[in-house]
């Protein structure tokens, strides 16, 4: 395990007794996997920066090593079992359920709080430093998505825009950052972007699973001749990140090699609940109006105050 390899900060590993705390209690990192000395580099230059906002995403930022891919995917593996002995954290589980590790089809929220490189992936500041760039400000923690294709299976995702089942959250100040543990192509069902749709409104929801032209039926005749997909190809470790709005799906896998992924969602510091319902599944509410912080919220970075910027990440 993680706990092993890596030196440790806190507790939040495996007890005596081989069980795992919620590791939400913990907000900052556990081990040492993502330490790094010097954040300057990590820093977005003035184009990228204007790409994002011109296009809606920016791709290709190398975020991971190959020893912390190793580390992701060993936890990955161990995870997907519906078995796993802290699988009750989870905010969502969806997998296909087949007794071939190979070929399971998965979708998770909420790695985070059960395993130590989840965790303190959160925490990386070759994540945090162009995060905070991206949302002018401090960035505080949604939540964190699993996905995972297994070679020649389905498992597109349609059309959609995030904010469409953020809406519990406002204002809209979020940014999401996919991530790649393996290479991401167009064969194994890489995400494709709609440059410039960030700037297109609100849309109604059409589903998130296997229907490519559902979305036709909510775009105006503007929208449909802007409607360009590009394929965002990453190499395993790199990542894209993307706008709200940004339409985005993907297709299936037609590879031979799996296409396994980590996404982490994020907002600005400051942005209230608009509900009085959980915000995500088993969390206490946060009654609407007021800001959105506390055990499972924590804030990440914040440039601008001491302990919480770029010393304490290096």
């Amino acid at each position: 395990r993680n706990c092993s390899r890596f030196a440790l900060r806190r507790t939040g590993c495996p007890r005596s007794d081989g069980m795992v705390d919620d590791l939400s209690k913990h907000h900052g990192p556990i081990t040492t996997l993502f330490n790094r000395a010097g954040t300057e580099e990590l820093a977005l230059t003035a184009d990228q920066i204007e790409f994002f906002h011109t296009n809606g995403y920016l791709s290709g930022i190398r975020l991971l090593n190959e020893e912390q891919i190793e580390a992701l995917r060993a936890e990955l593996a161990a995870l997907i079992d519906p078995a796993h002995p802290r699988n009750n954290l989870f905010y969502e589980f969806h997998s296909n359920e087949s007794t071939d590790p190979s070929s399971v089809l998965f979708h998770a929220l909420g790695a985070w709080r059960i395993a130590t490189a989840f965790h303190d992936l959160l925490w990386n500041p070759a994540f945090l430093v162009p995060a905070s760039q991206l949302l002018s400000g401090a960035v505080r923690f949604w939540h964190d998505q699993l996905f995972c294709k297994p070679a020649q299976h389905g498992g597109v995702v349609s059309w959609h825009q995030d904010y469409s089942y953020w809406t519990r959250t406002q204002p809209m100040a979020h940014l999401s950052c996919w991530i790649g543990l393996d290479d991401s192509t167009r064969e194994n069902g890489c995400v494709h972007y709609v440059p410039g749709s960030h700037k297109w409104n609100l849309l109604p929801i059409t589903g998130l699973a296997d229907d490519m032209q559902a979305i036709e039926s909510v775009l105006s005749e503007e929208q449909k001749t802007q409607f360009k997909p590009v394929p965002i190809e990453l190499k395993q470790g790199e990542c894209s990140f993307h706008h709200p709005l940004m339409i985005h799906g993907s297709y299936e896998n037609r590879s031979d090699r799996p296409r396994r992924g980590a996404v982490i969602n994020v907002f600005r510091d400051g942005v209230r609940s608009a509900s009085n319902h959980p915000l995500l599944a088993g969390v206490p509410p946060i009654p609407a109006g007021e800001k959105i912080d506390g055990q499972f919220f924590p804030l990440l970075f914040d440039p601008g105050t001491p302990g919480l910027g770029l010393k304490s990440l290096a």
